[in-house]
């Protein structure tokens, strides 16, 4: 154990070595609130932002730039009130569900990200009477088209979690630090060493992958020579994720930031959906990848030898396979999908050292409804969780919106315990 836990301080001081950097090469002094105005994809320039003090004294009034983003910084940390000009918003646009005040929190030495969510104005109207009905389908097609692009992202996520539940057995709570440290990477290479995203995210991928081998064959395979149970792994994964998430927080600060390129870009209209042109190109990248793993899965001697060790471990070291080298493969494969999506999550959002711990439940969720331990079952869980969580904004508040995905979550497994596409197993 001394020695499993010696190779484990090593792989963190790379980790912190990293992140200690110039990734970040940000804003570190950050101390304020800002926002990012949006109608249907396409940033909304010129609205007029109002910040006062909680008492009502005048701190500042900025207006969208041209990327539809603001910012202001305050000398003190406190509550603080933003109230949102609805004059200053296109003719077209308004605050969906008329509020347009909010209360954020400014902690020291931090930026809070003020949000609002607009649509087109008498959107709601339309759709509560019976003149509104291509209204209604236009915005579900706009939410069903979101909700493929989360629960693609979801899915590569929840691939590499389920690929190395099904060869360990373990299941890993860090795995969404896993998904941060894609992200963050990225962020390091891309602004603090000014490479392009494209080149920034490759390195990132092939990084992270190094890193979840290291951490398999320095950490987790020195636990299970030793002949730790699930159990107790899990627990330790659970510690892993904290020190993990409060690492990334001590270098990589509190506040949200965002790449260098694609931040912004002009809507794409294709029928009654808008996207930007980075949301089209990430879904065919998260397609290709997930293909290319299932065909791996299937037809290649470790993919097939990764099914092997899956199914029975044992029996699998009897037939000749090194189960531990599988396991390695498993997890920098893993290690390198997660990280891959913690990207494309930084690419539809901002990044945030919490980014990863946001998106668990749903991993979770996707790995569960789909079937624990199958690959493909992942990928449509993972759909349909996406699906859920953007379409059911028709009807809930989106604050609620996740609500919708884990009651289906529920009724599945009332229904099929073992999942969509997993397999009845007899206990005891």
């Amino acid at each position: 154990m001394r020695r499993a836990v010696i190779a484990f301080t090593a792989f963190l001081g790379g980790l912190i070595f990293l992140l200690a950097g110039p990734a970040h090469a940000g804003p570190a002094d950050c101390q304020g609130l800002r926002g990012t105005l949006k109608l249907q994809g396409q940033p909304v320039n010129g609205a007029k932002i109002a910040v006062t003090t909680e008492g009502g004294q005048p701190v500042e009034t900025v207006t969208t730039n041209a990327e539809g983003t603001w910012d202001v910084q305050v000398d003190e940390p406190g509550k603080y009130k933003v109230t949102l000009d609805a004059s200053s918003l296109p003719q077209n646009a308004e605050v969906r569900g008329g509020n347009n005040v909010r209360t954020p929190t400014v902690y020291e030495g931090n930026c809070s990200t003020v949000l609002y969510a607009l649509q087109p104005k008498g959107a709601a109207n339309q759709q509560q009477d019976g003149g509104g009905t291509s209204s209604f389908w236009a915005q579900a097609a706009q939410l069903t088209f979101e909700g493929l692009n989360l629960g693609l992202i979801i899915a590569l996520a929840a691939l590499g979690l389920s690929l190395i539940y099904g060869t360990t057995g373990l299941t890993n709570f860090a795995h969404g630090e896993l998904v941060t440290l894609g992200a963050i990477l990225a962020y390091a290479f891309n602004i603090g060493f000014g490479l392009h995203l494209i080149p920034a995210a490759v390195i990132a991928v092939i990084v992270a992958g190094m890193l979840g081998y290291l951490q398999d064959r320095l950490f987790w395979g020195q636990l299970r020579k030793r002949g730790t149970g699930t159990i107790a792994m899990m627990i330790i994964s659970i510690g892993v994720a904290l020190f993990l998430r409060y690492v990334y927080l001590i270098f990589f600060g509190g506040q949200t930031e965002a790449f260098a390129q694609y931040t912004a870009q002009p809507g794409v209209q294709i029928g009654p959906i808008s996207a930007a042109p980075k949301n089209f190109v990430a879904m065919g990248i998260e397609l290709a990848v997930l293909i290319i793993v299932g065909i791996a899965l299937l037809r290649t001697r470790t993919g097939k030898a990764a099914r092997a060790v899956a199914d029975n471990p044992a029996l699998a070291a009897s037939s000749g396979i090194n189960v531990d080298r599988v396991i390695r493969i498993i997890w920098t494969v893993g290690g390198a999908i997660a990280a891959l999506a913690g990207i494309m999550l930084g690419l539809s959002q901002n990044l945030k050292f919490t980014m990863g711990q946001d998106i668990l439940l749903l991993i979770f969720a996707g790995v569960t409804l789909g079937g624990l331990g199958t690959a493909f079952g992942a990928l449509v869980g993972s759909l349909v969780v996406g699906l859920f969580i953007q379409v059911s904004t028709l009807w809930v508040p989106p604050e609620l919106k996740s609500v919708g995905a884990l009651a289906v979550l529920i009724i599945v497994l009332l229904v099929r315990p073992q999942g969509i596409l997993g397999r009845r197993e007899r206990i005891g």
